[in-house]
Order: C-alpha cells, then structure tokens, then sequence
C-alpha cells in the first residue's frame, strides 16, 4: 500500500510551539517498523494550477512569496517562511497522489494532510491549502478528460468527503457549499474549534465526553443518511486522532479500540460498495504524542487489510 510523507520538509517552530510537528517523522518511523507492506513515496508538491481548483490566485501566490496578511498568518498558526510554504504545497500534493493512486490500487494514503479548517481565500487552524477540496476537484477535472470506452456512459466523479476529525472541516464545508458533485460530513466537538461553524451537507455534532458506543452509532447514522442523500463514487477520509481520549485538543473520549473501530467501519463501507478510498491523517495532539501515533498506526493497520482485499477482490474502474 503506498503511503505519502512529506515529513523531510520541516517547518521550523518557535520554541513551545503547540503544533506537533514531530509526530509525522514519529509515524513514519513506526510504520517502517510495524508495517513494512506500506510503501513509503515522497510527495510532491502540488503546483499553482492544481491549488487554483480551489484557492485564489492572489492567496497562492501571497503564499508562496511571503507576502501573505499578518492576521491570516496569525489564523494559520505558522510562521511564514519558504519552508512553511513547501509543507503546505506537499501536504497537498500527498492527498492529490493518494487519491490517484486509490482509483488504481483502491486505498492510498498521505501520512500528513487533513487540513480542512482552509478556505478559498485563507487559511487557518494549523491549515494552509486545502488538500481535501483541491484534491477532490482536481481528481474530477482528470477524470472528465479521459473519454470512455466506444458505446460506454462515463458517469461523473462524485466525491464523499468523510470528515472524522474532532474539529469540524469548515473550510471544506465553505468551498463545497454550492457543489452538488461533493458531499461534506463531518462529525465533530460541538463546543470545539472552529466556535464559528460553517454548514456541511451533514454536520453531526458530539457532546463533551463522548464515548466508544455514542460516536460509533452516529457514525452508524451518518453513513446511513449520506448513502440515502448521495452516491459517491469516490471517498477521501479524514482519519483524525484527536477524539482520542488522551488529546489535549480534543474533549471526547475515544479509546483506542473505539477509534479503530470507526476506521473499519469506514473502510468496510467503502469496500463494500467498491468505492475507493484516499485517506488523511488530520489532527492529533495527544499529551503523550505516542498515543496520536499509535491511534494512527492502527488506522493504517486497518487501511492495510482493506488495501490487501481490493488485490485479491481485483480492481475495476468505477
């Protein structure tokens, strides 16, 4: 299964920065070891006309120059420097390959990603770019220039974006608000950042506390009500570690059994309709940074076994 990394590009920190930056060379460490059937693949990083697909020129090009507004860098929560603005291209370019991938092999992965609290304009919550929604559009740009078969009906990429990080995607969910060919859920803290939510297609909102059995059966639900609402064809997956019960950033309390749990729910969803997946791994700020790595490498393990299924399955074009 590959899995992109872009964690050679290090964004350098002040000093007590909150941002755990060390967690992705830390997963990737531990994949290495843990689950040598992942294959590891640098990211490229995603060019101007790929972000335009999702973000204005003027914001891309203020990024990539270091012209950017003071208060957007303070939204961000980075420092601007040429480093900054490499990570945000690749953390992009890792979720646009990914995907790529997923259509061929039926699951891929971005080690880093997930950074959905991006809008059009700007960005903000530890997000740059928007790889999700940049993803989702270039994918189906790709996939309307292929032609079909002589006598054959191409149907139209249709993009599910599952969106399982504790902090709504409200980035997303603004950038997709008036596109019918992408469905935005999200299920997230209520009282958690953004405090200033913005509208998904569906938007589940979880209590302080909850626990393994309430979010696994709204889960249930959420899945049930985007399946009676839209027909994907393809899925990116927001793996976020941070309702883990030991995040500092989180307020839910999932366990680690609960959290795989949810990921094999997704992936079986997936599987079972022969949709294919790319996944991300969002947000993770653990008190012990070992437990948001080890929430992901069970997701991978999960990931991994899905991925061995659609060898043996064969994949077909959906």
């Amino acid at each position: 299964m590959q899995a992109f990394y872009s964690d050679n590009f290090v964004l350098p920190l002040p000093p007590g920065h909150r941002f755990p930056m060390a967690k992705y060379q830390l997963l990737r460490d531990a994949l290495a070891a843990q689950l040598p059937q992942v294959q590891f693949v640098q990211a490229p990083a995603a060019i101007d006309a790929e972000l335009a697909f999702a973000h204005h020129p003027a914001y891309i090009a203020a990024i990539a120059n270091g012209s950017v507004d003071a208060q957007i860098l303070r939204d961000i929560g980075f420092p601007w420097s040429p480093a900054m603005a490499e990570r945000a291209r690749r953390s992009v370019g890792g979720t646009l390959q990914a995907a790529r991938v997923a259509l061929a092999q039926g699951v891929s992965a971005n080690l880093a990603g997930g950074t959905h609290h991006a809008y059009s304009e700007r960005g903000g919550g530890f997000c740059v770019f928007n790889d999700l929604a940049v993803t989702a559009r270039v994918l189906q740009a790709e996939w309307g220039r292929v032609r079909p078969p002589p006598g054959q009906r191409r149907l139209p990429l249709n993009v599910a974006i599952i969106d399982l990080d504790v902090h709504q995607g409200n980035g997303t969910a603004r950038i997709f608000a008036n596109d019918d060919s992408v469905f935005t859920l999200s299920v997230h803290g209520e009282k958690n950042f953004p405090f200033a939510k913005e509208t998904s297609d569906l938007d589940v909102v979880l209590p302080d506390g909850c626990t393994d059995h309430d979010y696994l059966a709204a889960l249930e639900l959420a899945l049930q009500t985007l399946e009676d609402r839209f027909v994907p064809r393809f899925v990116l997956y927001l793996a976020g570690a941070d309702p883990h019960e030991g995040d500092r950033l989180g307020r839910l309390k999932l366990s680690f059994d609960g959290l795989q749990a949810r990921d094999r729910r997704v992936f079986d969803w997936c599987f079972a309709r022969k949709i294919p997946l790319a996944f991300a791994m969002g947000g993770g700020y653990g008190h012990d940074i070992a437990q948001t790595v080890q929430v992901q490498i069970n997701t991978y393990r999960v990931a991994l076994e899905y991925w061995q299924r659609w060898q043996k399955w064969g994949t077909q074009t959906p």
